[in-house]
């Protein structure tokens, strides 16, 4: 006598998974930024979340257009995924529109601390208006670095992301070394936190 196969039962797992709501950190209010799904929450922990920042303003200016933001989940509290920020970029075709033929472009990378002990490496684009001999191009970077570290060594975390994004940290250091040379922009192009994992 033939043996009758057994009928197995398919679960379809997706609808076992839960939506949770990704949150942004404080200084964007606890925007809800997104929604990722998943099976168990925890599975969730660490994962690296990328955005706009026009998304989460809402404001799609030029600078919020050309600028991603990362946020890395940190804890689970019910349905809800709390995030820090731990970076942010402007895109490379962003940076290009500044690149223009009889200019100088000094690139520079500082890895500094912040007032709350949190350390950054920051990624900085310098234009200037004309071209620039090698000794002005120097003397530009190096102050360009100084102030970027102390200008970061007095704020914390949470302000000096802030700042980054806005284009007010930027602003600042412009500020400081248009004397130099004629300057026709300065950028934070690139921010990264140094993390540490639990």
């Amino acid at each position: 006598m033939a043996e009758v196969a057994k009928k197995t039962k398919v679960v379809d797992t997706f609808k076992l998974k839960t939506w949770y709501a990704v949150q942004a950190p404080e200084f964007f209010d606890k925007k809800e930024i997104g929604q990722l799904v998943a099976l168990e929450p925890e599975t969730l922990k660490n994962r690296v979340v990328r955005i706009g920042l026009g998304e989460i303003t809402g404001s799609f200016s030029q600078s919020n257009a050309f600028t991603s933001v990362e946020f890395r989940i940190s804890d689970v509290q019910g349905k809800t995924l709390s995030t820090r920020f731990i970076g942010h970029e402007l895109m490379p075709s962003y940076i290009k529109t500044l690149l223009r033929r009889r200019r100088s472009i000094i690139y520079n990378v500082d890895d500094i601390k912040t007032k709350d002990g949190v350390g950054v490496r920051i990624k900085s684009v310098a234009v200037t208006a004309f071209r620039a001999s090698e000794a002005v191009r120097h003397g530009l970077r190096a102050a360009i670095s100084s102030e970027i570290k102390t200008a970061a060594s007095e704020l914390d975390m949470n302000t000096l992301a802030q700042e980054m994004l806005f284009g007010k940290f930027a602003a600042k250091v412009f500020g400081k070394v248009k004397h130099i040379a004629p300057l026709r922009r300065l950028e934070i192009r690139k921010s990264e936190l140094s993390e540490t994992f639990q």
